[in-house]
């Protein structure tokens, strides 16, 4: 069949050039700065000044995204997959229509995957400050003295570390008490914790009642910007991110025509096989989930294209969708909170095993964080696992595939990893949960046995 690819602006959408190709490689740089300063503690002197060029820093992100770009071209689609790829914005006309700035495209199966865009809550005198959101603030090619952040969620964390580290002043205006809120409180607290250790300001319980800015001067690179905070306290900087949140893309594409409910908060209905309101049309990614991550909406796009086109009755409830926020140390989440468990009533037991035990971390100094699993009660099924730490990114994934093909922890204590790792932190969470299964009368049935044996 035919296939058509509408794009509004740029191939690769915000993963490539506006989220997380550009802001991993940004915490790239700062996490070399940091190990440069942190050299010492290894035996490592570094004698004479280290200097970070932030002209440098943002020249390779770019070149970084262009590298990556090509997945994503425009010409890769049409030449090597023969898709027709339309530049420009779309709106549905009917239920079966689809204008492309005057082309008329006809479809028997459509599917929006519009994305999100940075929402900006509406604080007092903030449209009159020229304010950054993720979607410009990699443009930045000279580094601002002073950076206030507003919202302490994934990006806010990851950018207040990387610009704290490249050599910034920064502080973090976040309304919970700690950052990173959806995230279990104690694994919060250490990426809390490595912030301030890098010398972010951390206002936290806090919210910002007015912004004003003065323009730069002749000699001046940078607007001064003032943030007033409840309580009094004035805050002022040289640039501002705005980190408070993604609103769904749902405006100006004519769903009302093509008979697709949405909502402008929550985005667009559909149900667990990606349907909307509208059967011939299907929605993935941030426009139709709250789980806004590119991997998400990737594997719904998979699912979509399945049901739609080749009988599939695949659910997305039944994607199994890990997470992992970039600080250092980074975060990582799969399955169930606790909070989750008990508003299931599901009763369960929790294995926790500190990075001080275990010896590669010792052996790298990188001994802060935990990887936490909670197992169904009188049972080893891994309903939900929290890693904070080194490579926390990559240990999710083992979680991920144990829980996604039915692997008990106390399975996991059988698989053999090498020595020493950092996931060697699992393993000893399958020798944790063994242990409980030694109950008094097993024990006493062991030492029976061995007497026999004598």
């Amino acid at each position: 069949g035919e296939v058509a690819l509408v794009e509004e602006h740029l191939m690769g959408g915000d993963c490539l050039n506006f989220g997380c190709v550009p802001s991993k490689t940004l915490l790239r740089s700062a996490k070399a700065a940091e190990r440069v300063r942190e050299a010492e503690a290894f035996g490592v002197h570094v004698d004479g000044e280290v200097r970070i060029d932030f002209g440098e820093v943002m020249e390779r992100v770019r070149e970084v995204r262009a590298k990556i770009s090509h997945h994503d071209s425009a010409e890769r689609f049409a030449r090597e997959l023969g898709i027709d790829v339309f530049l420009g914005e779309a709106e549905f006309q009917d239920d079966r229509t689809i204008d492309v700035e005057g082309t008329e495209l006809n479809f028997s199966r459509a599917c929006i995957a519009t994305g999100a865009t940075p929402a900006v809550p509406p604080i007092p005198g903030l449209e009159d400050v020229p304010y950054r959101t993720n979607l410009d603030l990699f443009n930045l090619t000279e580094r601002p003295p002073r950076m206030g952040v507003i919202g302490g969620g994934v990006i806010g964390t990851e950018m207040s570390q990387a610009f704290q580290r490249l050599g910034s002043d920064v502080t973090i205006i976040e309304q919970q008490p700690h950052i990173l809120s959806r995230e279990e409180e104690e694994a919060a607290h250490v990426v809390q914790s490595s912030l301030a250790d890098d010398g972010v300001d951390l206002r936290l319980g806090h919210r910002v009642e007015r912004v004003d800015s003065r323009p730069a001067s002749d000699d001046e690179s940078f607007p001064t910007i003032q943030l007033q905070l409840d309580g009094g306290d004035v805050i002022e900087v040289d640039a501002l991110l705005m980190a408070t949140g993604r609103k769904p893309n749902v405006e100006g594409l004519g769903l009302e025509r093509a008979d697709v409910e949405y909502d402008t908060t929550d985005g667009i209905e559909v149900d667990d096989r990606l349907q909307t309101t509208n059967s011939s049309i299907y929605a993935v990614g941030d426009v139709a989930t709250r789980y806004q991550f590119t991997h998400a909406a990737d594997f719904m796009a998979r699912l979509a294209v399945r049901n739609a086109h080749f009988f599939g009755r695949g659910n997305f409830s039944d994607l199994l969708i890990p997470w992992c926020t970039y600080t250092d140390p980074e975060i990582a989440h799969v399955g169930l909170y606790p909070e989750d468990l008990e508003a299931k009533n599901l009763p369960y037991e929790t294995f926790t095993e500190s990075f001080e035990e275990v010896d590669r971390a010792v052996a790298e100094g990188d001994t802060e964080g935990f990887v936490r699993l909670h197992v169904e009660a009188g049972d080893d099924t891994i309903l939900g696992a929290t890693v904070v730490g080194p490579r926390a990114g990559e240990l999710i994934c083992e979680l991920t595939m144990a829980m996604q093909h039915d692997i008990g922890l106390g399975e996991v204590a059988d698989i053999i990893h090498p020595y020493p790792t950092i996931a060697e932190a699992i393993r000893h969470l399958g020798d944790q949960y063994n242990q409980t299964r030694l109950t008094p009368t097993v024990q006493k049935m062991l030492r029976q046995v061995l007497e026999f044996r004598r």
